[in-house]
């Protein structure tokens, strides 16, 4: 079964009206705020914003929403007081607002006081991408890590494989296809990537993916289209139908998500994974309507997530 579209998404979470807690660590930005107040009255999130409380109060009353019913922890240090609230129990998601990446990122990492899980820490992207002059449904895949694992080792690559088949598991894609991405799809030891793919397609095979197909090395043309398997003499369950790319290295997938993300018909959200809780964490440059993508994600993760007893 294919990826659940945001549209889809969107009329579930509706329908559900499951309000989960989400920390924002720098609330007093537009686009979150924005973002914040339509998840609120679609009733899927609860908003605890973290932050100097005058600026955070003052940007909302320019931009018309009233914040006075949702929770304000007036703090100088929002990425700590956002990642307490989680540690409390008192919120299930974290979001990035206007706040540095690194200070986030060292509130979430902090041995002591953070988020840390031992699994490794990788952005997932939701892409929904309609293809020009066509009138078929879009193509919806994952990508990662496409924002913070610069150089995964192979052992760290299988953590973040772990997160996509999660991810698509919460998108309703029962048997993920994952596509191990590499520039040629002939292992060669020249490419180390291509090794770490085959390695980890070995894996699959012996079943440590239990529940999903594995390819590669796989090039993008390969991951995306049938013809180019057809070309190539190249066959496989993924090929040319990948629900999920797993990258070599943060440079490759950044780029290739920025590049679809400014140049095609598509819309998109992102979730981290890897904490101890789903982490919104989208850049500075992206719109209301990716927040709120990103926001419906995250909430499907936390509603796949499996239930302590």
């Amino acid at each position: 079964m294919a990826l659940l579209s945001f549209d889809t998404l969107f009329r579930e979470a509706d329908a559900a009206r499951a309000r989960i807690t989400v920390a924002v660590a720098g609330a007093a930005d537009r686009t979150v705020l924005e973002a914040l107040s339509e998840a609120h009255a679609r009733g899927w999130i609860e908003p605890r914003l973290c932050g100097p409380r005058a600026p955070i109060e003052a940007l909302a009353a320019e931009c018309r929403i009233d914040v006075s019913k949702w929770a304000v922890v007036d703090s100088d240090e929002p990425a700590v007081a956002a990642v307490a609230e989680v540690r409390a129990g008192r919120a299930q998601v974290l979001m990035k607002g206007q706040i540095d990446t690194p200070a986030l990122m060292k509130a979430v990492l902090n041995s002591a006081t953070g988020l840390r899980t031992g699994k490794t820490l990788c952005q997932v992207v939701a892409m929904e991408v309609r293809l020009p002059g066509s009138n078929a449904e879009p193509r919806n895949f994952l990508l990662s890590d496409t924002g913070v694992t610069i150089a995964p080792t192979l052992e760290q690559k299988v953590d973040i494989l772990e997160s996509l088949i999660l991810v698509a598991r919460s998108l309703g894609c029962a048997e993920p296809r994952v596509a191990l991405m590499a520039a040629s799809e002939k292992v060669n030891p020249a490419l180390p990537d291509t090794v770490d793919s085959a390695a980890l397609a070995r894996r699959n095979v012996a079943g440590e993916f239990a529940g999903a197909v594995v390819q590669g090395p796989l090039s993008f043309d390969l991951a995306f289209a049938s013809d180019a398997g057809e070309k190539k003499r190249i066959a496989g369950g993924v090929v040319g139908a990948a629900d999920a790319m797993l990258f070599p290295d943060l440079l490759s997938a950044n780029l290739t998500v920025k590049a679809i993300m400014y140049t095609a018909d598509c819309r998109f959200g992102g979730v981290v994974c890897g904490a101890a809780c789903p982490i919104v964490f989208m850049s500075r440059a992206d719109t209301t309507a990716t927040r709120l993508n990103s926001l419906a994600l995250a909430s499907r993760v936390v509603a796949a997530a499996p239930k302590s007893p």
